[in-house]
C-alpha cells in the first residue's frame, strides 16, 4: 500500500506587492497555522519516507514546519520545480515516479491543482476548495508508484486549521 498526502501550503502575504508570486512568503496566520499543522499530524503518527515540495517559498517554507516535526532536515526535503503551477496530471506524473521504497510521501503544492487533484480521488463528494495548509490524505492498494490512479486509491482524509482552532 502506498500513502500520500496532498498539502497545500499556509496563507500567504500578499503584502510586499513587489515581490513575484513564487517569492511570496507566508504571512502571520500561514505561520500559525503550518506548525499546528504539522503537528497535528505527526501527533497521528504520520512518519514520511519523503517529503516533496514546489520550491514556491510559500510551500518550501510549509514543508519545513513538516519537515521540522517529523525529523526532516531542511536539505532533505525534495524541491520539484513542476509542482509550481502544475496541471493535476504533473503532480500525479510526479507522485508516479517516486521512488518504490517510500511508502509514505508529504506533496505540498497550490490551489486549485491540489483540489483538483484531490476530487479525481474521491468518489462520494467534492471538494470545493482545500483551504490553505489543508491536507488530504490518500490511500493507494498499488504496489507501485506508477501504478498510483484514482481506480486504486481513494481519499481517507481531510483535515484543515479550522478544525483544530
Amino acid at each position: 500500500m502506498k500513502t500520500f498526502y496532498l498539502i497545500r501550503h499556509a496563507k500567504s502575504s500578499w503584502e510586499d506587492m513587489s515581490l513575484s508570486d513564487f517569492d511570496r512568503p507566508l504571512n502571520g496566520r500561514g505561520l500559525r497555522d503550518a506548525p499546528m499543522m504539522a503537528k497535528m499530524l505527526a501527533d497521528k503518527g504520520v512518519k514520511p519516507d519523503a517529503i516533496v515540495s514546489s520550491p514556491a517559498n510559500r510551500a518550501f517554507t510549509t514543508a519545513t514546519y513538516f519537515g521540522k516535526a517529523m525529523g526532516f532536515k531542511k536539505k532533505e526535503i525534495i524541491q520539484e520545480k513542476d509542482i509550481y503551477e502544475a496541471y493535476p496530471s504533473t503532480v500525479l506524473e510526479i507522485i508516479n515516479d517516486l521512488d518504490d521504497d517510500y511508502k509514505t510521501v508529504l506533496v505540498f503544492g497550490h490551489n486549485p491543482t491540489f483540489t483538483s487533484l484531490a476530487n479525481e480521488f474521491k468518489e462520494d463528494s467534492f471538494i470545493a476548495n482545500l483551504p490553505t495548509c489543508g491536507i488530504v490524505r490518500i490511500d493507494s492498494t498499488a504496489k507501485n508508484w506508477e501504478d498510483v490512479s484514482p481506480d486504486n486509491s481513494e481519499v481517507k482524509a481531510i483535515y484543515y486549521p479550522k478544525q483544530f482552532q
